[in-house]
């Protein structure tokens, strides 16, 4: 052994360290040193800097090890950690039915002192009670065996706590129905506190509903005598233009334009709805049309001071005197007189026309428009939205005209009828 030794090792010390020589020298093959350079391009220096195979060992077996350590906490965290859950639930349910057994006990504790309390009554009634006939004697002893079943039961039930897994104790669900009853019967008790609120708010509501109601169906009723007092005038007119009430009134609340404003949309009732809306919505609808048509219909003199010197109809004509059809009203007025709208609209022609000489012609909607002929200055252009009062030119004796005056038309989709009526308010 000796000659061994000292035959192949210099001492006892180099064959003790002559494995990890071996293992380091394949570290070195493994992991020969390097060396880097590194250039500062700035300053032109060169730097050399030098990893042992010490250092690039050390430092493979430290991502070596961060690898293995990452990998196990993947694998822990994938497979442990279901387990984990799963246990972690074991546990909540086991305290869950514990507590159970635990609220089962308490109340078949309290049912057991009602029973035992419940038997000393019973059997100090038997013993004590003189005068008792035999059927109040049988209903105590039933009521004493029926007590003492309820005690056994009560026994069997405790013992079921302990030795059995799957135990579901009746006491329990019975308390949780109890318990569920009273809050439901609290919840019932509050909901009938609110309703019954809510129905004095709705009587209240219903009250007002109604007297709103009322006050406005006789707002609509009132307005709407008056606005048909305003029209009455016309009405002869408008029945001879083939025209109804009814119809002016839907084609007044579909008609709109920027002095009049947007169309009238009546509400839609419900039918199911108390009949009295209805009515409501109709009176309301009527009140618009009409007094939309109020505005919209070109009704009142087209001049301050109203003199008519020639009315509409057959005459005899100024210039040859024969009998010839007149199909408008002269005012009398003199040069520069002002003449005005009399109803909101657009002025749809301003210029000369044969016979009418200087002329403003404006539509009113619905199919009215109102002429003003021989005219002296037109104030207005076409196109132009006027509004009642605008003076749209000045009184004067253009075209077929023998003195200064204003021929006055209104004519309903381009034909003359006798405005008479409209005029004169």
């Amino acid at each position: 052994m000796i000659n061994f030794i000292t035959r192949h090792f210099t001492s006892l010390w180099a064959l003790i360290t002559s494995p990890f020589r071996a293992m380091w020298r394949v570290i070195v093959r493994i992991f020969p040193p390097r060396e880097f350079t590194v250039m500062d391009t700035p300053r032109g220096n060169v730097y050399t800097f030098k990893q042992s195979s010490f250092w690039r060992f050390t430092k493979f077996c430290g991502k070596l090890g961060l690898i293995i350590w990452a990998t196990w906490s993947t694998y822990v965290f994938v497979y442990h950690r279901p387990l984990l859950q799963k246990r972690t639930m074991q546990l909540e349910q086991a305290r869950a039915r514990h507590a159970r057994q635990m609220t089962d006990l308490q109340v078949y504790l309290a049912k057991y002192n009602e029973l035992t309390r419940n038997l000393n009554v019973t059997d100090d009634k038997i013993l004590n009670a003189k005068r008792l006939t035999e059927a109040e004697k049988e209903n105590l002893m039933n009521a004493r065996l029926k007590t003492w079943g309820e005690l056994d039961f009560l026994r069997t039930r405790v013992g079921e706590i302990f030795t059995d897994d799957e135990y579901t104790a009746e006491y329990t669900k019975l308390s949780e129905l109890s318990a569920e009853y009273e809050l439901t019967r609290a919840e019932n008790e509050e909901l009938k506190k609110r309703n019954a609120a809510i129905v004095e708010s709705m009587q209240a509501v219903v009250a007002a509903d109604t007297e709103i109601v009322d006050t406005v169906s006789r707002l609509a009723a009132d307005k709407t005598e008056e606005l048909r007092k305003d029209l009455k005038k016309i009405n002869g007119t408008i029945a001879s233009l083939g025209l109804s009430e009814r119809a002016l009134i839907d084609g007044a609340n579909r008609y709109s334009n920027p002095m009049v404003g947007a169309a009238f949309s009546p509400p839609e009732i419900d039918k199911n709805l108390d009949p009295k809306y209805q009515k409501l919505a109709d009176d309301l609808e009527l009140w618009s049309g009409l007094a939309r048509l109020r505005i919209i219909l070109p009704t009142g003199a087209p001049v301050k001071q109203m003199r008519i010197t020639s009315n509409y109809g057959m005459r005899n004509d100024p210039f040859n005197g024969k009998r010839k059809q007149h199909r408008g009203i002269d005012f009398a007025g003199k040069i520069g007189t002002e003449l005005m709208a009399v109803a909101p609209g657009r002025v749809v022609s301003a210029g000369e026309r044969v016979g009418y000489g200087t002329t403003v012609e404006i539509d009113h909607g619905l199919g009215f428009t109102t002429l003003y002929a021989h005219l002296s200055q037109i104030m207005v252009s076409r196109g132009d939205w006027v509004r009642p009062g605008t003076v749209v030119g000045l009184g004067g004796s253009s075209g077929r005209s023998t003195g200064p005056h204003l021929h006055y038309e209104i004519r309903y989709k381009g034909a003359q009828f006798d405005p008479s009526t409209f005029v004169k308010e």
